[in-house]
């Protein structure tokens, strides 16, 4: 394996935060707004979590919804590397079986090239949309075997990352590029470090398979809270020392929006419930705004969801949101906390990250 360090992975704490803290974005669009404006806030988003001492930022695969335009995370990152100087930028995540290994182990070695010692590689084996999405992707209907198969599609990856296949394999002459070949090659000078690899769930298969290898994992919180604490009970009961981590390291996605006062936090969050109410019911769109959503007439059934999915989605004021984060980094003993803030416009989100910071009293510069 060549080198990945520790230091590589293990967040660092700022400020009275109880763990490191990094950003997930989605790049969500609201009605009324561009792919263009979304992906411009996102760079804003991700200077402001670097200028604030933000851990990490990761940028997540989804294909076919209007209201998310992070289709192609290895070019959002590109673009968010050449406009960020220190922060960590990387996949929550690369969905596998939606690509071939070599192409991926050829995109996060391209941008492993553009921001050495930035980049980070999560990778998922869900497909990060509907079952008609993923067979156009993959090219197949067979979408049971990509995810059967993520296993082996996670070994040969790292086969190409490592440039490490045996003699005697098909693909032992195959060389991903840029990549280790570069450095070991006569007259090479290219560092032969590669971005480390993060095994992402909201279950327990991929709990266990990154606990079984020795690999950082990162669960799904904001989506699939009921299953946290059991994910990561498994993942760290799973856990074998490796080359990459001695002890376990998890992350978790926690959505959580904070606004100058808790009615504007519940108006910003209901957009996202009734984004997921539509998503849920096959009417996938642009985030709606604030005022649609307090006037939107939901059934008993959409209520029920509402009510449970804002459960879960850390909301208030700064003071309100930090007591529910530090509430639930001790509850879950997770070892980073990553943010989602999902609401209609930009500058909704900028507020909600900056008002964090300020809670926890993050550097106003690093």
């Amino acid at each position: 394996m060549d080198e990945i360090r520790g230091d590589e992975i293990r967040g660092r704490t700022a400020g009275t935060a109880p763990v490191p803290l990094s950003v997930l974005d989605l790049v969500t669009v609201g009605q009324g707004r561009t792919a263009t404006q979304a992906l411009r806030t996102s760079v804003d988003i991700a200077q402001l979590a670097e200028r604030r001492g933000f851990h990490r930022y990761w940028v997540a695969e989804h294909h076919s919804m209007p209201g998310v335009a992070s289709s192609s995370p290895a070019v959002i990152l590109a673009h968010l590397a050449a406009r960020t100087e220190r922060i960590r930028l990387g996949s929550g995540g690369v969905m596998l079986p939606n690509h071939a290994p070599l192409v991926i182990a050829e995109q996060f070695g391209t941008l492993e090239a553009m921001a050495p010692g930035r980049i980070d590689l999560g990778l998922g084996r869900a497909p990060g949309t509907d079952g008609a999405t993923a067979a156009a992707l993959r090219r197949s209907d067979r979408l049971n075997e990509g995810a059967d198969d993520f296993p082996q599609q996670l070994a040969e990856l790292t086969r190409f990352l490592d440039d490490d296949f045996p003699d005697g394999h098909p693909y032992a002459r195959i060389h991903a590029v840029p990549g280790p070949v570069q450095g070991t090659a006569d007259g090479g000078v290219q560092s032969t470090a590669r971005p480390p690899v993060w095994l992402l769930g909201s279950s327990g298969f991929s709990a266990r398979l990154a606990g079984a290898l020795g690999l950082p994992f990162a669960f799904a919180h904001h989506f699939s809270a009921r299953n946290t604490v059991p994910a990561l009970d498994l993942y760290r009961e799973s856990f074998r020392p490796s080359a990459v981590l001695d002890t376990p390291y998890a992350l978790i996605g926690v959505a959580a929006l904070a606004a100058d006062d808790e009615r504007e936090a519940r108006r910003q969050v209901l957009t996202g419930a009734l984004s997921m109410v539509r998503l849920r019911t096959g009417r996938p769109g642009l985030v709606p705004t604030p005022e649609e959503a307090e006037a939107y007439a939901f059934s008993p059934m959409e209520r029920e969801f509402v009510d449970g999915w804002l459960a879960d989605i850390v909301h208030g004021t700064p003071d309100e949101v930090r007591t529910g984060l530090d509430a639930l980094a001790k509850r879950t003993g997770a070892d980073e906390l990553m943010i989602t803030a999902n609401a209609h416009g930009g500058e909704a989100r900028l507020r909600s990250y900056e008002l964090i910071a300020d809670a926890y009293g993050l550097p106003t510069a690093v």
